[in-house]
């Protein structure tokens, strides 16, 4: 069954019982009215659109749950806005949201609501899915987690020798570690100094033999988090985790008191040998990489505490309220969303690049990167066609000036455009000497350079200053020349907090599910990471296995490689 929450989306029904399927996006006249804007919009210059409009910066910045946006910088004018709002409007956004929110079956492919925002849920009021009100056993789940954290952090709770415990290891994968880890260090300065957290997530020997050096199984704790219990990365890990804490000191009756779990499939880890009171919930209405906010943030509680915690989910439900509520207009997420669908859909923008100038905020590039590509990387639409336009951007970046020296090159000469999200908070945990205010000036001369950037004309004055020869300048000005109008927005808020951080996690996952909603794409699935999870048991029971001739069915490339293993394993 496919839960259709809009019946202006979903077609006609037909007299026969057959739909009449809507048009594609491309198909409909707000995208061609886009289309025919966009010539008007390619000849003009940012610089000069500054230079025109002294109060361009206030007109194309907002505020919302403690974060201010600059999208002055776009290539943009007020006609761009209200053609990309009624594009939404066209494609039902505004019905998107409030279903979304309402716990209806948005989530179509798999039957079921994407409902993490009632993990953040302060409003008092109830939330149904499926005629059954969510928000007890989500406080109930805060609860155990609340207790539970304290007895930790007030050492109540010890390991096997008594000793109390000053390090916790998550164990997960995806969304169960990108999301933690990168709030986890986003907030390293409300960490506790007595507890160290440690994320293992990578199928990799080299990775688990780091996490585990110098750790005491005395007193550490370890957090398996996996919704099936049934992750083959996960289970590996915990496994060798278990192994380990059993050969250094550690008994069976010993893993109970070492051992918790987030997990919809409490038996699996019951089996395991986790005791049911450490065993914390997840639902089939959160996907992985929307799961922060549950118990999947566990690992993250026991380090910045439960009021931090607490501070963390405000901030996101605060943008929640503003992203339900505001007009498309003015909606900070809505138009972060419609901006990216501009340049993807109608400049041909292939990527998108995320800038934080921020150490703590070094994780934010590799979460949104999942965030964002294993939710709209899709080419079929909710009816299964293909789509004709281009969708879903590949997203990378990386912190500070680091990038600067690195791939900057590219945003600033390259011949393909990205756009950026330089992100930037204005004070420092750290304030050392005139550190800050260096780097402030940095992510702002990039987002200027991107949009000002150098002509001919320029380039030539500079190397005549120089002394250069006329020979020479012929040759080197056109090298030097930066060709500017490349779009950037500038997210910045006072501090890195517990709530400001929410507020921008939450405001990415509003983006994506915007850019969903207009592409037709379901944001929730993720068909193409369960192929890779089938062919993977496949092609692993095949190299554990002792004898060759099990290799049919599989392509002469993956024979070749399989063989080659097998061939250095057998010489070890």
């Amino acid at each position: 069954m496919i839960y259709v929450f809009n019946t202006k989306k979903s077609g006609t029904r037909q007299m026969d019982g057959s739909v009449s399927l809507p048009a594609q996006l491309d198909q409909i006249g707000e995208f061609k009215a886009l289309f025919e804007h966009l010539s008007s919009i390619l000849p003009l210059q940012m610089r000069n659109q500054f230079s025109a409009d002294k109060n361009r910066f206030k007109q194309y910045s907002l505020q919302a749950a403690g974060l201010n946006l600059d999208y002055s910088k776009n290539r943009i004018n007020q006609t761009t806005i209200k053609l990309l709002c009624e594009l939404a409007r066209a494609r039902d956004l505004p019905v998107a949201i409030q279903a979304m929110f309402n716990g209806e079956h948005i989530n179509q492919s798999e039957d079921r609501p994407a409902l993490h925002t009632a993990l953040r849920n302060f409003s008092g009021e109830s939330i149904l899915v499926d005629g059954k009100d969510v928000m007890p056993e989500v406080q109930n789940t805060l609860n155990r987690m609340k207790e539970f954290c304290w007895s930790i952090r007030s050492q109540q709770w010890r390991g096997f020798s008594n000793k109390p415990f000053t390090d916790v290891v998550s164990i997960g994968i995806g969304g169960s570690y990108l999301g933690p880890k990168l709030a986890s260090q986003s907030l390293k300065p409300y960490w506790s100094k007595q507890i160290n957290c440690h994320y293992l997530a990578n199928i990799d020997g080299s990775d688990l033999t780091e996490v585990l050096q110098g750790l005491n199984p005395e007193t550490t704790l370890f957090i398996v988090q996996s919704k099936s219990f049934n992750t083959q990365e996960t289970l590996k890990n915990a496994s060798a985790c278990r192994d380990w804490f059993l050969l250094n000191g550690g008994m069976e009756q010993d893993l109970a008191r070492h051992f918790s779990a987030v997990t919809a499939s409490v038996a699996k880890a019951k089996e395991f040998g986790i005791s049911e009171q450490n065993i914390f919930p997840m639902w089939d209405w959160v996907g992985g990489r929307y799961s922060l906010w549950s118990a999947i943030g566990l690992p993250l509680m026991l380090t910045i505490g439960y009021e931090h915690f607490r501070e963390m989910l405000q901030g996101a439900y605060e943008m929640d309220c503003h992203f339900k509520t505001v007009p498309l207009e003015e909606n900070m997420p809505v138009l972060m969303g419609l901006l990216g669908i501009w340049y993807v859909s109608f400049f041909n923008a292939q990527s998108h690049a995320i800038l934080p100038y921020d150490h703590y905020l070094q994780g934010l590039p590799a979460h949104i990167q999942q965030l964002d590509m294993e939710s709209n990387g899709k080419s079929v639409d909710t009816y299964g066609r293909t789509l004709n336009y281009q969708a879903g951007p590949i997203i990378w970046g990386g912190v500070g000036s680091n990038g600067q020296h690195a791939y900057h090159q590219l945003l600033h000469q390259g011949t393909q455009f990205a756009p950026c999200d330089f992100i930037l908070p204005l004070t420092s945990h750290n304030p050392v000497d005139h550190f800050h205010a260096l780097l402030v000036s940095n992510c702002l001369s990039q987002s200027q350079a991107l949009m000002q950037g150098k002509n001919l004309q320029q380039a030539t004055l500079e190397l005549e200053e120089q002394g250069k020869s006329p020979q020479e300048i012929n040759i080197l000005a056109p090298q030097k020349v930066i060709p500017g109008n490349r779009p950037s927005n500038t997210l910045y808020f006072d501090k890195s907090t517990p709530q400001t951080i929410g507020a921008l996690i939450a405001l990415y996952e509003h983006k994506v599910f915007v850019q969903g909603q207009i592409w037709g794409i379901n944001s929730f699935d993720q068909w193409g990471v369960e192929l890779g999870k089938q062919l993977g048991d496949k092609v692993h029971s095949v190299l554990l296995a002792e004898e060759d001739n099990v290799m049919n069915g599989f392509d002469s490339s993956t024979q070749g490689l399989i063989a080659a293993f097998k061939s250095m394993k057998h010489k070890l």
